[in-house]
């Protein structure tokens, strides 16, 4: 028998704290899998879901972006978090227009994000009209009506904001970009401003191309792999067996975190006796990095390497590949001899010998992969912390060689696909002239928002309307007050979901949920042919997802679909696109990719090879560098860190174990030790007492920014942790509020949640 929504929310009073553990997966992460399934899908419908979960014939887990093995699958290829993402969407509990009747906008808007997704899969069109205080039923058509009603008013097609999960696929991605450059803007933001965009930046300004170089194979290829600003255990625990297997051929890990995370640190692989018993220890060495530090520590290797390269000249620098291959060289190398160790030590908060056993191992390694997430990207200076990793790799000649390269690890599945497929508001004059010529439009040129300007244009007034495919833009957000004071001066707002959630309950003057399927469900056109939707991992290699489940809901309608039905609503039946022949047949959409998007020719005949087939990328497939110099080029950056002011803690957000984005599945993150909560803040022992606080204390969290608005979180339980000195961390989407919108990533205008500077302040309780 599946649960029922929990009729209560959270009680923060009840939460427990205890040691970290050492090591993750095992036979705890198998029983609270199957566990967590059973209870939302019932056995039988665990057996047929959980089987097919990133099988060839099977679906694409809706979690992360990790690939696939290219050899053997194993018949469980699937991780916990996996397994959890799957039973939240494949759940049996729903929320019907009943549940609406019952909730009103005020009732649901003191729900935590937690209740609100725990209360089940979305199952009819409901609109929320101006001065009502209800959802209610409305049709489809009449939904579509209203939309297209709405987007005829404005004054202009850049006062509409169409925003996209990573969660949609390619042939929806494809054709919503299609349907927006067809309406005549660009406002495409995307949960990609909020993460890689700033090793996008980085790498198409060093390599020509903004996607990681390496395949899955090359880990078992590789000498040293550097894991930076990443936490696998939780946010892609499927990449700790590729480490294993890395491990198991020779390779040493290096763990570059200001946490100690549990993946990186013990892994019990819970498909092997061995993982069953004793585990593997994946980080052969962990540095515990300040926050911010990242950059320094990549200039202080550099010279190190250099140092090396003049005690054996010509043992260090691949001179060949530099100078057949690269440009700036000459200035990178003078800038990196002259950096000061000692700032770098103090920037980093390690030691010499850190430092020296490190450049040890890169100047040694004949194969290095670097492998980074949202610890580098989400820094003031992340492009530039980036391009310094790359650097370092560059000067090896680490790209273009088996077991080498860049790995920035995406986290939402597609995420990078729906890049690739055009949802990007500053897509390349070649993709729109293609676009263009395929469908006899004319798409508009001027570039549109991303998140951060998107939200600015909700506050300033000068967006009206907002359409988000998937996703939860008021959690997944900054500066959380500024963004829902933007979305309530909406006429309206439009959000396609699978589950309830906080976007929902802050809407414009009109509002309208729209149910769509998700990556299980059965997907049948009208005609009654099964569909089947393609999607790209985080290394490029793209394939086919088929879901199998009977939607719980006739009402819902594919992702497609929806676009389709909009497009022939808002557009007419004059448009040149043939939105209801790709509403039919999702291989027709494909063929249409093959003519415009770049390496996708003969789509549908290498989509369904047994892998599927991989993009092509210059940099790893011939060492060709598609940059403004014809080559790879070495970038050149004045060296930034973060010093802690007196008084103060720099605080990084991040996930819990139990979560997935914005997603909560539950309320333990056991591998750090808390359980049964979320409002907890981790900060070193000895800061504590300096400020004058006991572990257990209740404390306010108050941001500090240079607009002097006094952003505030309330009601935090202080927790002794291993982390450095000035340091703290503490879960989004709770502490999003703190996230000044206007703290953004040089270059890349990317949200800087993992350097926010806080003062602590004792709480007080309030009637």
């Amino acid at each position: 028998m599946h649960r029922r929504a929990p009729s209560h929310d959270i009680d923060e009073s009840k939460v427990a704290v205890t040691p970290p553990k050492h090591q993750a997966a095992g036979v705890t992460a198998v029983t609270i899998a199957l566990e967590r399934a059973v209870e939302e899908m019932g056995v039988l419908r665990t057996a047929r879901t959980l089987t097919r979960v990133n099988q060839r014939h099977g679906f694409d887990c809706p979690g992360c972006a990790w690939p696939e093995p290219s050899d053997h699958r194993r018949p469980a290829e699937f991780c916990e978090n996996g397994a959890k993402a799957v039973a939240e969407e494949a759940t049996l509990r729903t929320v019907d227009p009943e549940f609406f009747a019952r909730h009103s906008i005020a009732d649901l808007s003191d729900k935590s994000g937690y209740w609100l997704g725990q209360q089940g899969r979305l199952t009819h069109p409901m609109v929320l009209r101006p001065g009502e205080d209800h959802y209610s039923p409305i049709a489809w058509d009449e939904a579509y009506r209203l939309i297209a009603e709405e987007l005829r008013t404005l004054d202009s097609p850049d006062e509409a904001l169409f925003y996209t999960s990573g969660r949609t696929a390619n042939e929806t991605a494809f054709l919503y970009q299609l349907l927006v450059r067809s309406y005549g803007t660009n406002n495409l933001p995307d949960c990609s401003n909020m993460c890689h965009e700033s090793s996008g930046t980085a790498l198409s300004a060093s390599i020509g191309i903004g996607k990681g170089s390496v395949t899955i194979d090359d880990f078992s290829a590789a000498e040293v792999i550097v894991v930076a600003g990443q936490n696998p255990g939780t946010n892609h625990p499927r990449m700790l067996s590729a480490l294993q297997k890395a491990k198991e051929h020779g390779a040493r890990v290096i763990a570059i975190n200001p946490l100690p995370e549990t993946g990186l640190l013990g892994f019990r692989d819970p498909q092997t006796l061995r993982g069953l018993t004793t585990g593997i220890d994946i980080a052969d060495d962990f540095l515990q990095i300040r926050l911010g530090g990242d950059m320094a520590l990549f200039q202080g290797l550099a010279k190190l390497l250099f140092e090396a390269e003049d005690r054996a000249p010509g043992t260090v620098v691949d001179r060949a590949f530099v100078d057949a291959h690269t440009a700036g060289f000459a200035e990178y190398e003078k800038q990196m001899r002259a950096v000061d160790l000692a700032t770098v030590l103090e920037a980093t908060g390690l030691t010499g010998e850190d430092l020296d056993r490190t450049a040890e191992l890169l100047a040694t390694s004949k194969s290095t992969i670097f492998c980074w997430a949202m610890g580098l990207t989400q820094q003031r200076h992340g492009v530039a912390t980036i391009e310094e990793a790359t650097n370092l790799l560059l000067m090896r000649g680490m790209i273009g060689k088996p077991g080498a390269g860049v790995c920035p690890v995406r986290g939402h599945s597609n995420v990078q696909g729906d890049r690739t497929m055009g949802i990007w508001e500053k897509m390349p004059e070649t993709f729109l002239t293609a676009l263009d010529s395929e469908f006899g439009i004319t798409s508009p040129r001027t570039h549109g928002y991303d998140t951060v300007d998107a939200i600015r244009a909700l506050h300033e007034g000068r967006a009206k309307v907002f359409f988000g495919m998937g996703g939860n833009f008021v959690s997944a957000t900054p500066d959380t007050a500024v963004t829902e004071a933007g979305l309530r001066q909406c006429a309206l707002t439009v959000q396609v979901s699978t589950k309830l959630n906080r976007s929902h309950v802050v809407h414009g003057r009109t509002a309208l949920i729209l149910p769509t399927l998700g990556r299980t469900d059965l997907d049948l056109s009208p005609g009654g042919v099964k569909q089947q939707v393609s999607v790209e991992d985080s290394m490029s290699m793209v394939h086919l997802s088929t879901g199998r489940l009977t939607p719980v809901s006739p009402e819902l309608r594919s992702e497609v679909a929806i676009v389709c039905e909009l497009a022939q609503e808002l557009l007419g039946p004059e448009h040149p696109v043939p939105w209801a022949k790709f509403r039919e047949d999702y291989d027709t959409i494909r063929d249409s990719i093959s003519r415009v998007v770049p390496g996708c020719t003969d789509y549908n005949a290498k989509v369904r090879g047994r892998n599927g087939f991989q993009l092509p990328h210059p940099p790893r497939d011939a060492r060709e560098f598609r940059t403004a110099t014809g080559k790879a080029n070495f970038a050149v950056n004045e060296l930034q860190w973060l010093p802690v002011p007196e008084g103060r803690l720099i605080l990084q957000t991040l996930r819990s174990h139990d979560q997935y984005n914005t997603t909560i599945y539950g309320l333990d993150d056991r591998y750090r030790g808390i359980h049964n909560g979320r409002r907890v803040v981790l900060v070193n022992a000895e800061d504590i007492a300096e400020f004058g606080f006991a572990e257990g204390d209740l404390v306010d969290l108050i941001s500090e920014w240079t607009d002097g608005v006094e952003r505030r979180v309330t009601g935090f339980r202080l927790v002794a942790y291993s982390t450095p000195r000035g340091n703290a961390a503490a879960y989004y989407p709770e502490t999003n509020p703190l996230v000044p919108l206007n703290h953004v990533a040089e270059r890349s205008n990317t949200p800087v949640s993992k350097a926010v500077t806080i003062r602590l302040e004792p709480h007080v309780h309030t009637a």
